[in-house]
């Protein structure tokens, strides 16, 4: 049965929770400083961050079918240990066959952390508002990442990009050995004896891939949204207050969905999330005045962030087992993975203005996908974990 986490359980799990989700705030800076500062095409840096993300689909769809037989309270925190330090050897080379093996093995053990962190709240009692409070906490963090890299990458070399990522990485490894909750399953028999949980449900499997093709969009368009600007002409500084206004609105997202969680149908708003993601796709890769390609901009990733609470909770319900939801670094990140590189891609060979058609193709099939997620409904037979209240 789900439970309750104490205050120092929760701190650890945003903590967790932000360092994994790195990505959805960084990409613009990250791909950016590739190009600008080691001197890749977008192509390869787009590659670089592809292998990030495949690292941590990798682990997720490797731990996910597993989440209700882990132990997973100190493969938390040994996870992100490792992603620190692929990331601050990545300050020493500058070579990208080195920085693509680091890449990888940073991504497959941030992914390690993450898939853990997800199953775990989704065995608390009310994981939507959780997850909402937690995507509240990413946008603090991008705020501060969106202030403070430009400024550090801008005086120490591309190498602060990394050392920036090692530090994030190294905290959330110290947090979550001091403060990650235990998970134990409710009901040991029924793993001892081999008794299988019940399939996901057609409407979950509809959701996860709804969510990772939005997820292809937000990589594919955010990676390149500074480098876009900045080729057009707008100038670093209006980029910089750009970047710091994504991280600003990303606070709300959150914060609403928790308010909302039971005034909003989830299938609604994941069908309009699709819908929105498309037409501010277009909107930014269309802008050639500033103050358009700002608000579009501003906006963008909020649409992903929202639907994916809403995702999220739908999830939960659909199976409160935790695997579904233990598998949401590898749904998100399957699509930010394919993001980058095919953003670069397209990029590189027909110009900025495909991002945007291709967005909209995308946004269509994720549209239809969650056409099939209807209300969902917990099945208390596939509850098959709990969470101590405190650490």
């Amino acid at each position: 049965m789900s439970s309750t986490v104490g205050l120092r359980a929760r701190i650890a799990l945003m903590t967790a929770h932000c360092a994994g989700m790195i990505d959805i705030v960084a990409l613009p800076v990250w791909v950016g400083t590739l190009i600008s500062r080691f001197g890749f095409d977008p192509q390869q840096a787009g590659a670089l961050a592809t292998l990030f993300l495949a690292g941590a689909v990798t682990a997720s769809l490797t731990l996910a079918p597993r989440f209700d037989r882990l132990r997973g309270r100190w493969m938390v925190p040994v996870g992100y240990a490792v992603s620190a330090a692929a990331f601050l050897a990545c300050m020493r080379t500058s070579q990208f066959e080195t920085l693509a093996v680091l890449h990888l093995l940073a991504g497959m053990a941030t992914g390690v952390g993450l898939s853990i962190t997800h199953g775990t709240v989704a065995l608390t009692n009310n994981p939507h508002r959780l997850f909402g409070f937690m995507q509240v906490a990413v946008g603090v963090l991008g705020i501060a990442y969106m202030a403070a890299a430009p400024q550090i990458i801008a005086q120490v070399g591309g190498a602060g990009l990394f050392a920036i990522f090692g530090a994030i990485m190294l905290l959330a490894s110290v947090v979550t050995a001091l403060a990650f909750p235990k998970v134990r399953p409710a009901q040991p028999g029924v793993v001892a004896h081999g008794v299988r949980l019940p399939r996901l449900p057609k409407a979950a499997w509809c959701a996860m891939a709804g969510i990772s093709l939005m997820n292809v969009t937000q990589a594919m368009v955010f990676s390149f949204m500074e480098r876009m600007g900045a080729d057009r002409g707008f100038t670093p500084a209006n980029l910089h207050v750009l970047l710091i206004a994504v991280g600003v609105v990303n606070l709300l997202p959150g914060a609403v969905a928790a308010f909302l969680q039971h005034r909003l149908n989830a299938r609604t708003v994941v069908l309009a999330g699709a819908t929105a993601q498309a037409v501010l796709a277009l909107v930014l890769v269309s802008s050639t005045s500033f103050p358009a390609y700002a608000a579009g901009g501003a906006f963008f990733v909020s649409a992903v962030i929202f639907t994916h609470i809403f995702t999220f909770g739908a999830l939960a319900k659909l199976d409160p087992s935790g695997r579904a939801v233990s598998a949401t670094p590898a749904m998100l990140m399957i699509g930010s993975a394919i993001g980058p590189i095919l953003g670069g891609t397209l990029v590189k060979f027909f110009g900025y203005g495909a991002l945007g058609w291709a967005a909209v193709a995308i946004g269509a099939i994720a549209f239809c996908f969650y056409l099939q997620l209807r209300n969902p409904r917990a099945q208390p037979d596939a509850q098959a974990a709990r969470i101590h209240p405190q650490t």
